[in-house]
């Protein structure tokens, strides 16, 4: 597994529109379900007269919990294609929501899924995607005398402080990219063993 991914760094909008249907689109980027719940929660409230909300998320660096929702449009032509794009794009930490206000005319099943996936892929386009870093947390403890050589270590490696508490023993929880993890972790017991 790779130790990067990609996702949006703010909220995003697109828009489509046929026969007289338009479709909202809002993308934004989120860590939780709970964000996620009151994000479409204000989009129901916002949009209460529209005829339907439909979404899909994708959380993860593993990219493994993701929903989509047709919120009442036929099986699978609202939420899949909003799916197909974020997958299409290899993005996570996202949540897309299509607004749909209906036109009057019926644009069948197929008509659907171009009108979502082409309304989610432009608040693709709209939003800035970056690559982050999988990162692991490495936690060590120490005794005091051993101090400057941990904060070499640290040095030298790079890894973000997350905390730090220095007593007769004295505790660092460190957060690193995931696949320099093991070589912090080996270089800090080394340390213990006197080597």
């Amino acid at each position: 597994m790779s130790d990067e991914y990609k996702t949006i760094t703010s909220t995003s909008e697109g828009y489509y529109t046929e026969k007289r249907s338009k479709f909202l689109a809002f993308a934004h980027h989120v860590e939780t379900l709970d964000e996620i719940k009151d994000i479409l929660s204000s989009y129901r409230k916002k949009y209460y007269d529209a005829r339907h909300v439909c979404y899909a998320y994708m959380l993860g660096a593993e990219r493994l919990e993701f929903r989509a929702n047709d919120d009442g449009e036929p099986s699978s032509t609202a939420g899949k294609p909003i799916l197909g794009q974020i997958n299409s794009h290899d993005l996570t930490n996202i949540l897309i929501v299509v607004v749909r206000y209906y036109g009057g005319i019926n644009l069948g099943t197929s008509g659907l899924i171009i009108a979502y996936k082409t309304a989610a892929a432009d608040a693709i386009e709209h939003a800035t995607i970056v690559s982050q870093q999988v990162e692991e947390r490495v936690e060590f403890s120490f005794p005091y005398v051993m101090m400057n050589q941990v904060m070499r270590i640290v040095k030298e490696m790079g890894p973000r402080v997350v905390s730090q508490s220095y007593d007769n023993t004295c505790q660092i929880v460190l957060s690193i990219r995931k696949s320099n993890a093991e070589m912090l972790r080996q270089k800090l017991n080394k340390l213990s063993f006197g080597e």
